[in-house]
């Protein structure tokens, strides 16, 4: 198995920079990135930075194909967080105190 993948930006060949000139004088081209699969970037650590060269070609593939994506997985309803809101007393750098709203999330599934 290869340890790289083709940069999936739709315009990554298009992309004028020195690392992407390839062929011999009279037939030189611009050719789209590999991207090395490594510890960090594959397996069940995917991510962009799994099949992007730079957030350049992920923003191109993002902004040409977000209404196929949002297709494939259509928001039909709001999502939600419960939380409760409290009021903390703290101290700035000089130790006048002050008051602020501290948002915690609640967790509903607490089983007894």
């Amino acid at each position: 198995m290869s340890n790289f993948v083709w940069c999936h930006g739709p315009s990554c060949h298009t992309n004028h920079t020195q690392d992407r000139i390839r062929g011999v004088k009279g037939s030189k081209v611009l050719r789209t990135k590999k991207v090395k699969q490594e510890r960090w970037n594959s397996g069940e650590n995917l991510s962009m930075y799994s099949y992007f060269c730079s957030n350049r070609c992920y923003n191109d593939f993002a902004n040409t194909y977000v209404r196929e994506v949002i297709a494939l997985h259509p928001r039909t309803e709001a999502l939600e967080t419960p939380i409760d809101v409290q009021v903390e007393t703290r101290q700035d750098w000089t130790g006048k105190d002050y008051k602020t709203k501290v948002i915690k999330e609640v967790d509903n599934n607490t089983n007894p």
